[in-house]
C-alpha cells in the first residue's frame, strides 16, 4: 500500500472516529499529496520518497508555526498545531539517535576523504541523500560542521 492510499484510508477511519485534529492533519497530507502528483512536469504518480519529503515539510511547518504561537502567548493554537505534527510524524520513519548520525556522517566523511570544513559541501551532498527522512537536515549540516572542524 502506497502512502498516499494509506492516508486516504487513515481519513475515513478518523473521520468514523470524530478525531477532528488528526483528521484535517490528515486532509491536509492528502491536498500536499494532490497537489504533487498534479504538478507541473509530474507523470501523475507520487514516489514514497517525495511523500516523505513532504511530510518532513509539513511536520517542521507545524513545529515553527506552534513555537510562534508559543512566543504570541496562544498555547490553545499551539497546542494544535502540535498535535497535528505529531499526526503527520506517526507517518515518517523514526529519526536517527545523535549516535547513528555520527557513526553514518563518519563513514561518509572517511568515503569522501574530506579532511578540512572547506570542504563540508562534498560530504552534506552525500550525506543528505542518504540520511533523507532519518535526520533534519540542520542536525546533519551542524554534525558535519562539529567532525569536521
Amino acid at each position: 500500500m502506497t502512502l498516499f492510499d494509506q492516508v486516504s484510508k487513515d481519513i475515513m477511519q478518523a473521520m468514523k472516529d470524530r478525531d477532528q485534529i488528526k483528521l484535517q492533519a490528515l486532509r491536509g497530507i492528502k491536498k500536499e499529496f494532490i497537489e504533487a502528483k498534479t504538478a507541473k512536469g509530474s507523470d501523475g504518480e507520487m514516489s514514497d520518497d517525495t511523500g516523505m519529503k513532504i511530510l518532513q515539510k509539513m511536520a517542521k511547518q507545524r513545529k515553527e508555526t506552534a513555537e510562534i504561537y508559543q512566543q504570541n502567548n496562544r498555547p490553545e493554537l499551539a497546542e494544535t498545531e502540535l498535535a497535528e505534527a505529531a499526526v503527520i510524524e506517526s507517518y515518517l520513519p523514526k529519526p536517527m539517535s545523535d549516535e547513528e548520525l555520527t557513526e553514518a556522517i563518519k563513514t561518509i566523511i572517511a568515503e569522501t576523504g574530506v579532511t578540512s570544513v572547506k570542504e563540508m559541501g562534498k560530504v552534506m551532498g552525500i550525506a543528505s541523500k542518504q540520511l533523507a527522512g532519518k535526520a533534519d537536515g540542520k542536525a546533519i549540516s551542524e554534525k558535519v560542521k562539529t567532525l569536521l572542524a
